[in-house]
């Protein structure tokens, strides 16, 4: 009974300390200007007078209240964050997939995945400068396909990884039986294997999404203007006169979660067995 208790109180420790920066930021997200700093008094974690213009500000560009008024609204980021995210990841599932599959059944390029490793082994900003060069000379600087390419290539290593070990956790006598049957090896694989190893395929490419909706450092190096993402907008929120807009700054964060949670919970039920997928073997 007493280790019962021990342990129920320190996951609620910890549940605790984990929360704590999101509860934060909610309650940042419905502060008004003169609560985001101690000018007018002591910080108080709840909002004394709670409204909902920062998010009126960062949806419309304007509010009660608000130091100045946005040049540009939260829609395009969150069109431009959507899209790319999205290609991004079809790229790196579809082909990183289509690789963990050959290595693991063919036993062809076996050192393919170390050689993919050597995207993520490197600092990421080492791997970008030639990135930049690359894209201004193919003219995809500040391009949706400019980004929604890299996004896939840097996020494939991940990809083949994941779903390498999903395929080598599968038996090979599944397949082989439907080839006797008479499917080709193709067939047997889209099928057979795919539809099995389909709660992996979706935990993967939930995880893959939310690499790319949250990344910062390709997104401010490959775009400028046109295709700035919600990160990259996210750091643009502060005035020379009010400094940081930390109220609009935590309204986005909230509803920059709202994809990642909307994916998440469509995927649901492939999710637990994605994520366990191999952990048990006869």
């Amino acid at each position: 009974m007493g280790s019962l208790i021990l342990r129920t109180m320190v996951v609620a420790v910890v549940a605790v300390i984990a929360l704590l920066p999101v509860s934060w930021m909610i309650s940042m997200a419905f502060k008004p200007p003169a609560e985001w700093t101690s000018a007018s008094g002591a910080i108080t974690f709840l909002p004394q007078n709670p409204t909902l213009s920062n998010f009126q500000y960062i949806l419309t560009g304007e509010a009660m209240n608000q130091p100045v008024s946005l040049d540009r609204t939260v829609w395009w980021p969150m069109f431009a964050s959507l899209l790319t995210s999205v290609i991004g990841t079809l790229i790196a599932v579809i082909c990183g997939t289509a690789s963990a599959y050959a290595v693991s059944r063919q036993k062809v390029g076996e050192s393919i995945g170390l050689s993919l490793l050597q995207l993520r082994i490197f600092p990421p900003l080492a791997v970008m400068i030639p990135v930049m060069i690359m894209w201004a000379f193919l003219g995809m600087i500040d391009t949706w396909w400019g980004l929604s390419l890299i996004y896939g290539i840097v996020t494939m290593p991940f990809s083949f990884w994941l779903m390498k070990t999903y395929f080598d956790d599968l038996p090979r006598e599944i397949e082989e039986a439907a080839i006797v049957e008479g499917c080709s090896a193709f067939e047997a694989f889209y099928q057979i294997t795919l539809p099995i190893v389909a709660p992996a395929v979706a935990s993967t490419a939930l995880f893959i999404f939310i690499l790319n909706w949250s990344d910062y450092l390709i997104a401010l190096l490959l775009t400028r203007k046109d295709w700035t993402t919600v990160p990259v907008y996210m750091n643009a929120l502060a005035t020379a006169a009010s400094g940081q807009l930390f109220g609009a700054k935590a309204a986005l964060g909230l509803i920059a979660a709202i994809p990642p949670v909307i994916l998440g919970i469509s995927i649901q039920k492939f999710l637990v067995r994605g994520l366990t997928f191999g952990a048990l073997k006869q």
